[in-house]
């Protein structure tokens, strides 16, 4: 084995969640966009999520969407702007606040998300491979307990 090889190797009495969670979802983050590309996909996984949230709720703010992804509104404009710029994602004034700008899905961006929408699921269930249900489970409680905050409150 190298030495370059040895460090990135974490033993398996690792006990810093946050630092193990950060790689986890840097780790995940990398072999969904790789996934992604590989299929000729060209939203990020962020991208995606906004895509999902206007598929189900079109016409959404960018303050809503930020909310939804607890993502700031400085990254929700820079996404949308690369959502606009390839056609997935149009801003309409709105129709009750003049200061505001809801977000649509385009017919390009629901074909693309229904395409990112399969990938995504590929990647899902490869990700459990080698785990019980139980471990599944317990492990979601575990994700959705952080997301809640500190005891799932």
């Amino acid at each position: 084995m190298t030495e370059g090889r040895k460090k990135n190797k974490l033993p398996l009495t690792e006990d810093r969640l946050i630092y193990l969670v950060s790689m986890a979802q840097n780790r995940l983050q990398s072999l969904l966009r790789s996934a992604l590309g590989a299929e000729g996909i060209k939203v990020t996984p962020a991208q995606s999520g906004i895509l999902f949230l206007l598929k189900r709720k079109d016409g959404l703010t960018m303050t809503e969407l930020g909310k939804a992804l607890a993502i700031d509104n400085a990254t929700i404009t820079g996404l949308v702007d690369r959502l606009e710029r390839d056609g997935f994602v149009r801003r309409n004034k709105s129709a009750s606040d003049r200061r505001a700008l809801n977000i649509s899905i385009t017919p390009q961006g629901i074909e693309e998300v229904n395409r990112a929408k399969i990938v995504i699921k590929r990647v899902n269930e490869s990700i459990k491979t080698g785990f019980s249900a139980g471990e599944i489970e317990t492990f979601k409680k575990i994700l959705l307990n952080i997301v809640k905050g500190a005891g799932g409150k």
